[in-house]
């Protein structure tokens, strides 16, 4: 069962809206377990330039299901995020729960629901082919701070790079944003 968090920035949340997008991103509920709870953060954004973007993340044990969609219009955004969660499941449905059930994790499972087009067969069909590991590359961790690490991507001319951090000797990624700015991935033992 999905429970909903709905934020919004620069708008207000209304009733109306409430309802849009809970309508909507319940449809995903077909593909859970019945006994999977989970609750569904909704990130509604409003920019001056009067686009709208919706973000939606759906943490669950094991997994998080995320996707991000702008338009001009916010309930077509919530209607394209809504058709990417569902395609994310789809096609990453089979994988998902044959590792579940390799690894022993009761509650993630996706629900068998039928799929309705012969393109949607076949794309379950070919899913292995998706996460085939065609390289491996190995690497020694140099200690470095943040913005030596950065300069040693930029130099790569990668979009991530991976080190050792100087200061507290973990494991760090630095990677390039979207906007073209830096973002920092802090590895923790779990």
């Amino acid at each position: 069962m999905l429970t909903f968090n709905i934020r919004g920035e620069n708008i207000e949340v209304t009733d109306a809206i409430r309802d849009y997008v809970e309508k909507r991103i319940s449809k995903l509920e077909k593909y859970f377990d019945s006994s999977v709870n989970a609750n569904a953060h909704v990130n509604l954004k409003v920019y001056p330039n009067k686009t709208s973007k919706v973000e939606v993340t759906i943490p669950m044990p094991y997994l998080t299901l995320r996707a991000e969609e702008t338009s001009p219009d916010l309930y077509a955004s919530v209607d394209l995020v809504t058709d990417k969660l569902e395609r994310q499941i789809r096609k990453y449905k089979t994988k998902v729960n044959r590792k579940s059930r390799e690894k022993g994790y009761k509650d993630l499972e996706f629900a068998a629901v039928n799929t309705t087009s012969e393109a949607e067969a076949e794309e379950e069909l070919n899913d292995d082919k998706d996460l085939d590991v065609v390289r491996t590359k190995r690497v020694s961790l140099k200690p470095m701070d943040n913005e030596e690490a950065i300069l040693q991507m930029d130099m790569l001319g990668h979009d991530f790079f991976i080190y050792e951090d100087s200061e507290t000797n973990g494991i760090s990624i630095v990677y390039r944003r979207n906007d073209g700015r830096y973002g920092l991935i802090e590895a923790t033992e779990g």
